[in-house]
């Protein structure tokens, strides 16, 4: 059980750095990786990259 918990851990800390490093993109980069991501609807990656740029008021 602890290395279930162990491992729930890690991959909630790696999913915060994935954020981290898509937020720290410039516009350029994010429209990019967006428009990478734009076929596939329910991809987090996607959905992550959408939310920065409504916060950055940029679209594709």
């Amino acid at each position: 059980m602890k290395r279930l918990a162990g491992q729930g851990e890690r991959t909630e800390q790696r999913l915060r750095q994935v954020e981290a490093a898509i937020v720290a993109l410039d516009n350029d980069d994010l429209l990019d990786l967006a428009d990478i991501f734009e076929a596939k609807p329910d991809n987090p990656i996607r959905q992550i990259a959408q939310a920065e740029m409504a916060k950055r008021e940029i679209s594709l």
